[in-house]
């Protein structure tokens, strides 16, 4: 399943914004796989953390032939040493044991989490061990399919950013004028400035000011 937009929200874009316009036009629709179910998407997300995406599939697809199926309770009976036996750290498995323990008995309401605002989501998330805000985020986008997420800490975005609209940085105050402009659509924005990012418009660059020796 892919993330679910259409022309209501790349026809508002172009309208608010015409450099990332010309970007939507260059390159059409953007198809980016999402996860529907969100206890396997925060377990997912945990896994992944300081690693490579395709050391992330490895160790995920190593844990779903494990278990058979990723929930709270097949991964308390698999226990710590076996979650860590996928490839994944004791810390992340320490983790992944206490998000399906409260999910398990309760404590962690997940259903509820798809019902609140986005920054109750987040807010709910972030108390997790183990997820930070730009985790948060990307469940809310991935996961949630929510409409209007663009991430001041992703790294990717901001780079995407900077090409699309020659800046050398962007810094908070710039990025809030630019989340304020693309809302409510700021998770299709997010797809556009993550495709520049990795390469998809041949001869747009990077702006930042290069390091010393390179």
């Amino acid at each position: 399943m892919f993330f679910q937009y259409d022309e209501t929200a790349t026809d508002y874009l172009k309208r608010k914004d015409k450099r990332l316009g010309a970007v939507i036009d260059a390159l059409g629709h953007i198809d980016r796989t999402v996860d529907t179910d969100l206890f396997a998407a925060v377990v997912h997300h945990i896994i992944g953390q300081q690693i490579s995406t395709k050391a992330q599939e490895t160790l995920w697809r190593r844990m779903q032939d494990g278990l058979g199926e990723v929930t709270a309770e097949t991964l308390l009976a698999a226990g710590r040493d076996r979650i860590q036996s996928f490839g994944t750290t004791f810390k992340k498995a320490d983790y992944i044991l206490a998000f399906a323990q409260r999910v398990h008995d309760g404590t962690f309401d997940i259903a509820a989490v798809e019902q609140m605002t986005d920054e109750a989501a987040i807010a709910a998330l972030v108390a997790l061990p183990g997820i930070g805000v730009w985790t948060a985020e990307m469940l809310l986008l991935f996961c949630l399919q929510r409409p209007n997420v663009l991430s001041y800490g992703d790294l990717a975005i901001l780079r995407g950013m900077r090409m699309v609209y020659h800046h050398r940085k962007i810094d908070k105050k710039k990025f809030e004028m630019y989340r304020r402009r693309l809302s409510p659509y700021g998770s299709v924005a997010s797809l556009y400035f993550w495709a520049v990012a990795g390469g998809a418009i041949p001869g747009m660059k990077d702006y930042a000011p290069k390091k010393k020796g390179k």
